[in-house]
């Protein structure tokens, strides 16, 4: 089931944000055909590279032309092809968009990268936090002498595959319309900038200081916060609203004089102090028995290991378990085409066959790609 089932996605085989892309087109039920280029081993085992998960996995060689037609012939019955190189690479294949587009005039032609297809920089390497630094996004991230990245959440995750997936999507519903194709040029470093919309819009109001832990959901604030407990464990805090904060002051045992200026910035260090000391007094869990499940806007600060165990998530189904590995499941949800569990991630090759025959290969046309070396 699930929202994009019969949808059919060529996906070229990269890491990161591309790979995650496809992954939430599987996890909404598309039939996602992984292009690898190998059978050699990753960093882990294939059944730890979760965004693999319910995808089919081919192995095709694309430095053979044999390889390559046959890439070209999947297109032909695709909705969607996504690949992650540096502009230029796919051309040079001959697997541009270009070349696609003359095989199926309805592809939607989907391209990662991190500083896009033009501008100065467009061709040279970098990562998540590069993309982010350059965004803005990164500068406002971090203590008050550092700024620190955010895991790969803002630029490869965030701003990265989301955004293409939300551009495959709107491009795959212009296209019922029109009858065309066309290509997403989705980069990391637009969607971290546009992750940050609310923040620029701030700024401009002259609503944010452009000095990290200074502002209202940076740090800044002593109701919007992370606090050590007794056991060295961590509480967060989000009470940004009168009448939660008027909760937190109360459910915490606060003196309603000294914390009545909530939004006096030059209180907001004093009063940061003096809310640790009370949240130290306690431990992780005593915390918890008092504000979780009021409106203080409070919730413990769980390890990625705690998660999965927490009432809440258990009782949503939050966390799945496929193969005997612990993951987050397809999200979000839907009322009528509730996606299925997702396969565990396949092994490189795992469906060459299976997947070349259900995408309308002949037995002999398998068996002449492998003959060649151009499948296996």
């Amino acid at each position: 089931m699930g929202p994009l089932q019969g949808i059919r996605v060529v996906e070229i085989a990269g890491l990161g944000p591309g790979p995650f892309c496809a992954m939430l087109l599987a996890d909404m039920g598309a039939d996602v055909l992984r292009i690898e280029r190998s059978t050699g081993s990753g960093l882990f085992e294939p059944k730890f590279d979760l965004t693999n998960r319910g995808k089919r996995s081919v192995v095709i060689d694309l430095k053979k032309p044999e390889g390559i037609a046959a890439v070209l012939k999947l297109v032909e019955s695709a909705d969607i092809i996504t690949e992650g190189f540096r502009p230029g690479v796919m051309e040079r294949l001959g697997l541009g968009p270009e070349a696609c587009l003359a095989r199926n005039p309805k592809l939607v032609y989907g391209r990662m990268t991190g500083f896009g297809q033009t501008g100065p920089l467009a061709k040279v390497a970098g990562h998540d936090i590069n993309y982010i630094a350059m965004s803005g996004a990164l500068h406002a991230i971090g203590a008050a002498d550092k700024p620190v990245p955010p895991l790969n959440l803002v630029g490869d995750f965030g701003g990265g595959a989301l955004y293409l997936a939300f551009g495959l999507v709107s491009a795959l519903l212009e296209t019922r319309r029109s009858g065309q194709g066309q290509v997403v040029d989705a980069t990391m470093i637009d969607g971290a900038a546009s992750l940050m919309t609310m923040m620029y819009g701030m700024a401009a109001a002259g609503g944010w200081e452009d000095r990290r832990e200074a502002n209202l959901v940076d740090g800044g604030a002593h109701f919007y916060d992370t606090y050590e407990t007794a056991d060295g464990l961590h509480v967060s805090i989000g009470s940004i609203e009168p009448q939660f904060y008027a909760e937190l002051v109360r459910l915490a045992g606060l003196d309603p004089e000294t914390f009545a200026p909530q939004n006096d910035k030059a209180q907001w260090p004093a009063l940061k102090v003096k809310l640790a000391e009370v949240i130290r007094t306690r431990t992780r869990d005593e915390w918890c028995a008092i504000m979780e499940g009021t409106d203080v806007c409070f919730a413990p600060v769980l390890s990625m290991f705690e998660a999965p165990e927490h009432p809440h998530n258990r009782a949503r189904g939050t966390f799945i378990e496929i193969d005997g590995v612990v993951q987050p499941g397809p999200a979000p949800r839907f009322s009528r085409t509730m996606p299925d569990q997702p396969t565990p991630p396949p092994a490189p090759g795992t469906h060459t066959d299976q997947g070349l025959a259900d995408w309308g290969f002949s037995a002999d046309e398998i068996a002449a790609l492998k003959a060649v070396g151009a499948a296996a």
